[in-house]
This record gives structure tokens, sequence and C-alpha cells, in this order.
């Protein structure tokens, strides 16, 4: 049996095996279904302190990960498939297997939702991004296209204008699902302008190895037109990794986990960080602090239980 089980190795979980193997709690790390989380989709990454010339993202994730290991945390592939949290000691089902442990830090993340083009999956990171926070200095007096028309997708193109040229906003209705103090602020913006219902066909180009344009489908006439474009950025929203817990613990109507004092959940001796329980920041600086929280929490909470 484990004193504690991390779900997920992106900045939250990693940190969190960090912080819970030098407590020498000897925590179990189960990668989920994408290791490294989403810092692996992405390039340079230069806003993570303590590294003025950026690093790239999956190099990033290989020494926290390293450095984990070196305090005694150990690494599981696979995913969690079932949980049993109504008992002491927990129980997770992993590929199958089941573990027994005594907490549990959920950090498997929110995947941003993607068009699901092959295009789009080839171009990630290279030209192709789900956060303008992250990627869009790297877009200064450049055209871009941001697809959505939630909130989400306002705030990104809104917040783009501070260094495109141009951001268009791609949407597949004719009039946007954000909020109306989103939409003003949008649409007064003079950088930005609306293609109503369409959706992207295709993001070129995949043999150059960068974004040079999209091909648009009008949903309504079915033509296609050609756009060049230097960056793509889909904004159609986030799905937390919390299907196993529907009915287990306390969640937002989306399923954000939901949190109180810190990282604990509505299980005692379950504790969740990262972007699984933050809607809001999405930074892989803001995961790793709620990481460290969790272990945190999972220490204290071991110690009052007597263990």
């Amino acid at each position: 049996m484990y004193q504690v089980i991390i779900l997920g190795s992106g900045p939250a979980g990693l940190t969190a095996a960090l912080y819970a193997a030098r407590a020498h709690l000897k925590p179990l790390v189960v990668d989920g279904h994408e290791t490294g989380g989403q810092l692996t989709l992405t390039t340079m990454v230069e806003n993570y302190p303590g590294f003025p010339d950026g690093l790239m993202g999956p190099d990033l994730i290989a020494a926290m990960r390293k450095q984990a290991e070196r305090f005694g945390a150990s690494f599981r592939g696979g995913s969690a498939t079932a949980a049993d949290l109504s008992r002491r000691p927990l129980r997770i089902t992993i590929d199958g297997q089941v573990e027994e442990c005594q907490t549990l830090i959920i950090a498997t993340g929110a995947s941003a939702k993607l068009l699901g083009l092959e295009s789009e999956r080839k171009l990630m990171g290279h030209g192709v991004s789900t956060c303008a926070t992250c990627d869009g200095f790297f877009f200064q007096d450049q055209e871009i296209i941001v697809v959505g028309g939630g909130d989400s997708a306002m705030e990104e193109a809104t917040f783009l204008t501070k260094f495109a040229r141009r951001v268009s906003v791609v949407h597949r209705r004719e009039k946007l699902r954000a909020s109306k103090i989103m939409q003003e602020r949008a649409r007064k913006n003079p950088k930005i302008d609306f293609t109503w219902d369409s959706t992207l066909a295709e993001i070129q180009d995949v043999d150059q190895g960068k974004v040079t344009g999209v091909r648009l489908r009008n949903l309504k006439t079915s033509a296609i037109t050609e756009r060049p474009v230097d960056g793509v950025f889909i904004a159609i929203g986030h799905t937390p990794n919390t299907q196993i817990f529907r009915g287990l613990l306390d969640m937002d109507e989306v399923g954000y986990i939901r949190t109180h004092d810190g990282t604990k959940t509505s299980a005692p001796g379950v504790f969740a960080a990262g972007d699984v329980q933050d809607r809001v920041y999405r930074q892989a600086i803001t995961a790793a602090g709620s990481g460290c929280m969790a272990a945190m929490d999972a220490e204290r909470f071991l110690e009052h239980a007597g263990h």
C-alpha cells in the first residue's frame, strides 16, 4: 500500500511528487493518458521563472521528472480507470490492477478541445496553439485566426491583439455564445474581425512544418475559401479529465473538481491540483504551485491520521 498516489505527470503531478518524495512519502506517480501533460504539446516556454532564455516544454517536464525521481518518487505508465473513495484505504484501478493508498492527489489536468484535424495535430506547437497567454508573444505583427465563440475565444482574441496585426475570429454560428461584456470588448477592438457560419477545413502547411494559411468551409453554402495566416488558436473550451470521479467528488457543471481549504476535495484524504481544479489560470507555474500545496496537504492529513 502506498502513502500517496499521484494521478498525472504534468507540472502539478510532478511538483506534488517532488514534495511528497522529499517528505519520505514514497509517492507513486501514474503518468496518465498524456505523459507530461499539455506542456509536452508546447515548444518554447518563456514564462516559467528561472529560465531567462526559455526552454522547450518537454525539456521542462523531463527536468521536473528527474528531480522527483532523485528523491524517491516512482513512476508507472498507464491511466487510472476506476476509483473507490468510500472507504479506507482508498482504492485506485490502474489499467486493471487495483492499488491501495492512504491519500490520493488528482492532477489529471484538463485537455483542450480540438477540431480533430490531422493538420491541427501535426502543426500543434508550430503555429497552432490552445493558449494565447503561453504563445501570443511569438506572433508579433502577424495575422492570426481564433476558432470559437465563447468567453474564452473572446478573451484569447482580445489578448492576442496586443501582439498580432490582425485577429480573425472564426465561429460556426452566426452569433457568439460569449457574455455581452466579452462580446462588446471584442467587437470594439479595431484589430478583430469575425467570420460567421464557418469552420476550419484544413490548416496549411504540414509539408513546410508551419502555419501558412487555412481553408475555411462555410457551413451554410459549403463554399471553401483560402486565407493566408501565420497562427491558429483553438479556443473551443477544455474538458477536465475527471470522468472516473463523476459522482464520487464534488465538481462544477463542467466537471472541474471543487477544492476548499487549499487543495482538499469533498472526500477525506483526496486532493486536487493543477488544471483539473483550475478553469481560470491554466499555467504551468500555477499548476506547479498547487501541486506543492497538494503534497503538503496530503502530508498533514497523514500526520493527523497517525500513519
